[in-house]
Formats: C-alpha cells, sequence, structure tokens
C-alpha cells in the first residue's frame, strides 16, 4: 500500500467528521426553533435555503435534519417538505413557582394524585428536612399533565406538622406551593435545586407514557419558608422532549 493509498481513508474519515459536526451545529440551531415554535406555519425553510442561510452543504444540512427527525422533533413530508412536530414548554429557574403558575400561559395543568399519607422517612429525608429520626412525614406523589399530556411525576415528602393540614386540601386542583404558604402562615423563601438526566425506570416510563429508559429530566428541590425551615422535598421527574428548563445567569466580580 503506498502512502497515497493509506491517506485516503483518513482524509476520508476526516471529512466525515467535519459533516457531522457542521450538522450537529445547524441541528442545535434549528431545534431550539422547533420547540419555541418559530415555525408558526409548521413548516420549516427548504433544504436550499437552508443552505444559504448556514453556509453548509447539502449533505450536512440532510443529516442535520435526519437529527432532529430522529428526536421526534420533525417529520419530513414528500411533497409537502420538513414540519415541525414537537414543541417544549418553558420551566424557568430564577422563581419559586409552582408548575401551575410557571405554565399559566401555556394552557391548564391537572394534577393526578396517586398516593398520599404519613410514612417513615429514611435517614436522608428526615435530615433534608431537619426533623428527627423515625418522626413520621408526609408523603405525596401526583402525576402532572398540561394540556392532557404527562408532564411529570412529583415524589413529595412535607414535614408533619405542615403535611397534614396539606392532606384536607385539594391536591387536585392547587399547587403545593400555594398551599403551603397559607397553611405555614407565611411565605416561601428559598430553594436548594438540583438538576440531572436519569433514565426512565418501569413505573416512571409506564406513569409518564414515555419508552422505558428514555432520558428525562430530574428536578430536585428543597424548598424553605421565609425564616429557613426546609419544609418541602421534591423529586420530580420531568418528560424532557415536553420542558426546557431556563434561566439567567450573572457573574459575580468580588
Amino acid at each position: 500500500m503506498t502512502s497515497r493509498d493509506s491517506a485516503a481513508p483518513a482524509t476520508l474519515a476526516e471529512a466525515r467528521r467535519l459533516r457531522a459536526d457542521r450538522a450537529r451545529q445547524i441541528a442545535d440551531v434549528l431545534r431550539r426553533q422547533v420547540l419555541y415554535g418559530d415555525f408558526r406555519s409548521g413548516a420549516l425553510p427548504s433544504e436550499a435555503d437552508l443552505v444559504r442561510e448556514f453556509g453548509a452543504s447539502r449533505n450536512a444540512v440532510r443529516e442535520a435534519l435526519d437529527l432532529l427527525r430522529a428526536e421526534g422533533l420533525i417529520e419530513r413530508c414528500p411533497g409537502v417538505g420538513t414540519l415541525a412536530v414537537a414543541e417544549k414548554y418553558p420551566h424557568g429557574l430564577e422563581r419559586l413557582l409552582g408548575l401551575a403558575e410557571t405554565m399559566r400561559e401555556h394552557g391548564e395543568v391537572e394534577n393526578e394524585v396517586r398516593t398520599t399519607g404519613l410514612i417513615s422517612p429514611s435517614r436522608e429525608v428526615s435530615s433534608r428536612l431537619r426533623r428527627p429520626p423515625g418522626e413520621p412525614v408526609v408523603y405525596i406523589e401526583r402525576i402532572r399533565r398540561l394540556n392532557g399530556l404527562p408532564l411529570s411525576l412529583d415524589l413529595t415528602y412535607v414535614a408533619r406538622d405542615l403535611g397534614e393540614p396539606l392532606l384536607a386540601e385539594d391536591l387536585a386542583r392547587n399547587d403545593i406551593f400555594v398551599l403551603l404558604e397559607r397553611i405555614a402562615g407565611q411565605p416561601l423563601g428559598t430553594a436548594e435545586v438540583t438538576l440531572e438526566a436519569v433514565n426512565a425506570d418501569a413505573h416512571s416510563a409506564a406513569t409518564l407514557d414515555a419508552p422505558r429508559g428514555t432520558a428525562l429530566l430530574m428536578l430536585e428541590r428543597l424548598t424553605h419558608l421565609a425564616d429557613g425551615r426546609p419544609v418541602d422535598l421534591e423529586f420530580v421527574r420531568f418528560r424532557g422532549d415536553r420542558i426546557a428548563m431556563s434561566g439567567t445567569l450573572r457573574r459575580f466580580h468580588p
């Protein structure tokens, strides 16, 4: 094999890598436009228009569209063009709001209350809520739907003195945050939040009508009253294809 023969595959591989990199760059831009409703008519620009807009090859544009189609965001219809078929709802991370408060502009949030009652918590839950070991806490499990579609599976632990009155409230039609503030007689203050991706277990997948093993957004949130007392520990599994977390970050200058 000559040096020219051995160099050819490397050059071809490099060209494919560069095209794949470009396709991902294009897909990242188009994904946001699809999910946030920029294509109100439902139709994306033609391949030729996308080639001109991004200054990319037709093959790179086609690979980008293939990536979005594999994610279930678009459909390519012969004789019609490429159509957007998905939308995500924004969930801000800058304000402490319940889901119904957050999604008010996007439709109606319905709560299906699956389980409620007193439980003996793990030591971790007791510690996070600053409750004595062995003291029961209230557990609430809900499915949250937006416009009829499953959006999240919420597992909530509430300190007993606030949680027991909470069980007498209408949990199907109200955010827990609003009810907690009324019961506590003071507003909520701050929350510690962790956001990560987790694979859907069989129970979560069935509950959210999602494929088993699909990626979910897991929001862990420990909420405090205004006086600093932690009262609500939540583990919320969101369908990642239906919601997007966003916020504004500011750089600290000492």
